[in-house]
């Protein structure tokens, strides 16, 4: 982790701590909560195995399947305004994060690198960086293969990129905040909870990313009005460590239940 990357997680600590302070969802959960230092590992170490396994699927897809897009596509699409080509950024790419992300619920192969994610079980702006390498590396890469086949400029894609991120701490943040209908069009915190809720009536609900409208849209929508989950977590046993968590989707299963049969039963 470089200098920068440094300053910029005291900067979002600096943002989020207080708020989570001032608008708790769950006002007993310590700031030093329940794997804290784990997550805190994940937020260190991750970002550089992720960036090269995301920037090697680009390039793969660029100089094989890019060849076959016109170059008048891209030329059109990156002289749009850079505020218009960041609303149909996180359009494509949020459609391609729901597919992912779904997937990754669906096959019993994938939830054991996912499951990863969702064993937090208290939620705040650290442990959005709880998620396996792979998770991440392929979640994000049908996201933004396509952005990149299609031509998009580099500051509009890296804006996206920071609103992205903002948006994912903020979704996974121990924060109340009530933003009224526009929870059925922009994913909030309290639709991304309910994603992690060890609860039956929300499992494999709210995929979408930032774009709350995409799951409406498919059916797996779950917003039971202001109702917040009680419990987050899986019932598969994921070990506690770091190294041991890299590790878990690659072990034999041993004694540990799969999340899709588990949450069938």
């Amino acid at each position: 982790m470089d200098v920068l990357d440094f300053k910029a997680l005291l900067i979002t600590a600096l943002i989020f701590v207080p708020i989570e302070r001032l608008f708790a969802l769950h006002p007993a959960q310590k700031i030093l909560r329940k794997a804290f230092f784990n997550d805190l590992i994940y937020a260190v170490f991750n970002g550089v195995p992720i960036a090269i396994g995301i920037i090697a699927a680009v390039a793969l897809s660029t100089s094989t399947v890019g060849r076959l897009v016109p170059d008048y596509i891209g030329s059109t699409v990156s002289s749009q305004p850079v505020w218009l080509q960041v609303i149909e950024i996180i359009l494509i790419a949020d459609i391609g994060f729901y597919l992912a992300h779904r997937a990754f619920h669906a096959v019993p192969f994938l939830w054991r690198f996912h499951a990863v994610h969702h064993s937090i079980e208290e939620l705040d702006w650290l442990a959005a960086h709880r998620i396996h390498p792979i998770d991440q590396i392929l979640t994000k890469s049908t996201s933004l293969v396509p952005v990149y086949l299609l031509g998009f400029s580099s500051p509009a894609i890296g804006l996206f990129a920071l609103i992205f991120h903002a948006h994912a701490l903020l979704q996974h943040a121990n924060i109340k905040l009530n933003i009224g209908p526009l929870r059925w069009l922009i994913a909030s915190p309290q639709f991304h909870h309910w994603h992690h809720a060890n609860e039956r009536e929300a499992y494999d609900k709210n995929f979408a990313g930032q774009l709350s409208f995409i799951d409406a849209l498919f059916g797996t929508i779950y917003l039971p009005g202001k109702a917040v989950p009680e419990r987050y977590g899986v019932d598969d046993a994921i070990p506690p460590t770091y190294v041991e968590q890299l590790a878990y989707p690659l072990m034999p299963k041993g004694q540990s239940n799969e999340a899709p049969a588990t949450r069938d039963a």
